[in-house]
């Protein structure tokens, strides 16, 4: 089951990304705005297009947050890698997003750190 949810999520994130989606949502748009002259602006009328856009909203959200979620995870498996691959790069960093927020935050010191002492020995070449 999750398998064949993923592809799917992959198949409408695709879909809906398109061009094609967005055209078919403009159409969509001009056929109520149409429908709205034709019966008068009624509640019904309102009430389908608020019903259909809720439901698409809401369906849309877990889909393409399961895509994000795999893309995410798939990014990350690949800088991992290439972390894992440099030598002079510190293996610690690998489980990162596994870190609470506090240890984030050392981490993160810690390479505002580095990027200070390098434009501070940036600069000193300059100036020489």
């Amino acid at each position: 089951m999750p398998d064949i949810f993923s592809k799917f999520s992959s198949k409408v994130s695709k879909i809906s990304g398109s061009r094609y989606a967005f055209l078919s949502a403009i159409l969509l748009i001009f056929g109520w705005i149409i429908s709205g002259f034709y019966y008068n602006w009624s509640d019904s009328n309102s009430l389908f297009i608020n019903t259909i856009t809720t439901i698409v909203t809401f369906l849309m959200v877990f889909l393409i947050q399961n895509t994000q979620n795999r893309d995410t995870e798939a990014l990350q498996l690949k800088l991992d890698e290439l972390i894992r691959s440099s030598q002079s790069a510190r293996n610690e960093v690998l489980d990162l997003e596994d870190l609470d927020e506090k240890e984030l935050d050392e981490i993160r010191k810690e390479y505002i750190k580095l990027a200070e002492l390098a434009i501070a020995v940036r600069d000193k070449k300059k100036s020489n």
